[in-house]
């Protein structure tokens, strides 16, 4: 990717998108009308965004968890996903799921599960279905550090090596699993020479720098594309809130005092921000076109929060007759 100004100007709006549904969803958590878990990626924004751009829409997506900015980032409907968040029928899982369990198979994102590790075979499955039927699609597998130490990873790991198969494993490495730091749950090492040990091509990153984010996506991305079988991101990035939950929790002592603070001065969309005002001296751009884009930008996401929301509080529930819907397996009357 070349670092013109209107391609960091996109990927900084699908940032700020993302940050701006995040900040709202938590704000909005107390109303007690969305009763599911939530998990946001508030300081990951980067990894999703950077990495999806690279995508096709042909391409598929699975995730975790903490799923939300890779739903968007891959072209999910926002009405859809807090649509479901809020438990209504025109949620993109029917309002089964929550923000745990997002499946649109239209904008190419297949599944996410609360299940640490539970979606990596999955994936895995979907890559191995696209190379015995020759498809040019490639399958990315979003998965955290905690995941690293599930059985069924390095299972898949060793799959995907053995069969050469078009998978982008990209791990977001946000150096806690709940409020446990990566040095108290795994050995000393790095985690992307165990993944070489599979014959993977690994590669790391700055995870809260878009453009590295990007651009390392793109070269991994031509490597499947060629033929070379899977590739594996690592990215260092920060969760900002609680594990699970709207909140900020620094107060509770698990992170090194500061810790915080030092990356939320890393903000991905700080920096990117930063990037287009240098670009702009650089290449002469009129200071005020920017500040424009930003104010409409600004003014455009704010209005599709709101009419995001008012669709979900409109939609109606589920009714019980549809409790067969929104499933792969049919559903047969009992005799």
């Amino acid at each position: 990717m070349r670092n013109t100004f209107n391609q960091l100007f996109k990927l900084y709006a699908q940032m700020q998108r993302i940050r701006r549904i995040e900040e709202m969803l938590a704000a909005r958590y107390k109303e007690w009308k969305m009763r599911c878990p939530m998990h946001l990626s508030i300081g990951q924004e980067a990894i999703a965004v950077g990495v999806c751009q690279a995508l096709e829409k042909t391409d598929r997506v699975f995730s975790s968890h903490r799923g939300h900015a890779h739903y968007l980032a891959k072209g999910g409907n926002l009405n859809a996903l807090i649509a479901e968040i809020y438990g209504k029928e025109t949620g993109c899982c029917g309002g089964r799921g929550g923000s745990m369990h997002l499946i649109d198979q239209e904008a190419g994102f297949v599944a996410s599960t609360p299940i640490v590790g539970g979606t990596v075979p999955l994936s895995v499955g979907a890559a191995w279905s696209s190379k015995l039927q020759k498809k040019a699609s490639i399958t990315v597998i979003f998965l955290g550090d905690g995941c690293f130490e599930e059985g069924v990873v390095h299972e898949s790991l060793n799959f995907a090596g053995l069969h050469q198969l078009p998978i982008l494993f990209v791990l977001e490495n946000n150096h806690y699993s709940v409020y446990t730091p990566l040095n108290e749950r795994q050995p000393e090492h790095n985690i992307v020479d165990i993944v070489a040990a599979q014959g993977i091509q690994t590669w790391q990153g700055n995870g809260v720098e878009v453009m590295s984010v990007a651009q390392i996506a793109e070269q991994a991305i031509d490597r499947i594309k060629q033929g070379a079988g899977p590739q594996f991101i690592e990215y260092s990035t920060y969760r900002w809130l609680e594990h699970c939950g709207p909140n900020y929790d620094d107060d509770l002592g698990y992170r090194p005092e500061g810790e915080l603070e030092n990356w939320q001065r890393l903000c991905p969309i700080k920096q990117a921000l930063n990037h287009l005002k240098q670009m702009q001296l650089d290449d002469n751009i009129d200071s005020s076109e920017l500040e424009e884009r930003l104010k409409q930008l600004s003014l455009d996401i704010e209005t599709e929060i709101e009419a995001a929301f008012n669709f979900a509080e409109q939609s109606p529930t589920p009714h019980p007759d549809t409790m067969s819907q929104h499933i792969y397996a049919p559903h047969h009357e009992q005799a």
